[in-house]
C-alpha cells in the first residue's frame, strides 16, 4: 500500500483518496511499527502525487504533525519519519496551506538539533530549512525562531556527521533572507552551497561582525547560548563555540559590550 502511494499510477486511480483515508487510520494503530509506516505512505504521495498533494494537504500536514507528537515514541522513530515526510511535502504546498502548524512544529522539532543520532540532527535541521521559507511573507511568523536557533545551525556546520553539516548549510542558506541583513544573506548564499567548503574561523568572524551590526541588542542571547555549548558531548562544538563568544566580543562597541557578563564567560565549564 504504502509503495503504491510512491507510483504516479495512483493519478489514473480513483483509490488515492481512499488509500490516504485508509493510512490515516492507521495513525492510532497500538503497533509503532504501522504508524511508522503509515507516515512513510503519505510522504510517498509527495512522489506518486505531487500534483494532489494540496489537495489533501491539510490531512497529510495534521498526520505528519500527529506523528512528532506522538508520546509512545520511545526512539523517535515516528518523529524520524515524520520530518522525512514532511519536508517532502512541502515542496508541494504554499505559505497559506502551513500557516496554522508553521510555529508549532518549529518549536517541536528544535530539540532534535543537538540529539545524539545523527539523522535526527539531520532530519530536523532540514525539515527547519524548508519551513523558514515559508515565514518571508510573514517574518514575524518564524523570524524568532530563526533568531532562536542561528546559533546552533552555526555551531553544526562543525559537526562531526558530515550528513549534519550539509543539512546546516540548507537551513541557513533558506534562513538568510529571513535575517534582516543583506551581508548575512549574501555570505550564507555564497560560502554555504553544498560542493564548497568553509574556513570556519574566518567565517564566523565575518558572521559576527555582520550580526554585530544588524542586531547588536542580540549580543546577550547569541553569548548565552553558545555558553551553553561549552558542555556539548562534541569537542568540535565546544570550540566553535568559544570562538563564536571570541568574534562577537571582538565586533561590539564599548556600550554593546556591557552586556556581556564577564564573569559568567570566565567561569564557564568546558
Amino acid at each position: 500500500l504504502l509503495q503504491l502511494l510512491n507510483h504516479n499510477v495512483v493519478n489514473d486511480l480513483v483509490l488515492l483518496e481512499p488509500l490516504v483515508d485508509a493510512l490515516t487510520a492507521l495513525e492510532k494503530d497500538s503497533s509503532l511499527l504501522v504508524r511508522v509506516l503509515a507516515l512513510r505512505g503519505l510522504g510517498n504521495v509527495a512522489s506518486g502525487s505531487p500534483e494532489k498533494i494540496r489537495r489533501h494537504g491539510s490531512q497529510l500536514l495534521a498526520s505528519m504533525v500527529n506523528g512528532l507528537d506522538d508520546k509512545d515514541d520511545p526512539n523517535n522513530l515516528l518523529a524520524l519519519e515524520a520530518m522525512s515526510s514532511l519536508s517532502r511535502i512541502l515542496d508541494h504546498l504554499e505559505e497559506r496551506d502551513v500557516h496554522s502548524m508553521l510555529l508549532h512544529v518549529a518549536i517541536r522539532i528544535r530539540p532534535f538539533f543537538d540529539s545524539e543520532h545523527p539523522d535526527l540532527r539531520r532530519s530536523s535541521i532540514v525539515l527547519f530549512g524548508n519551513l523558514s521559507r515559508f515565514s518571508r511573507s510573514d517574518s514575524e511568523v518564524f523570524s524568532e525562531q530563526i533568531l532562536n536557533g542561528l546559533v546552533t545551525l552555526l555551531l553544526h556546520l562543525q559537526d562531526p556527521d558530515p550528513g549534519v553539516v550539509k543539512a546546516c548549510k540548507f537551513a541557513l542558506r533558506m534562513c538568510g533572507p529571513s535575517l534582516g541583513c543583506e551581508e548575512l544573506r549574501e555570505m550564507f548564499g555564497n560560502h554555504l552551497r553544498e560542493e564548497r567548503g568553509i574556513h570556519y574561523g574566518e567565517f564566523i568572524n565575518d558572521v559576527c561582525k555582520f550580526l554585530m551590526r544588524s542586531h547588536p541588542s542580540l549580543l546577550s542571547r547569541l553569548v548565552s547560548t553558545n555558553l551553553f555549548y561549552f558542555k556539548s558531548p562534541w569537542r568540535e562544538l565546544r570550540a566553535a563555540a568559544a570562538m563564536f563568544i571570541g568574534f562577537l566580543v571582538l565586533h561590539v562597541d564599548e556600550e554593546q559590550g556591557q552586556q556581556v557578563d564577564l564573569d559568567q564567560l570566565i567561569s564557564g565549564e568546558w
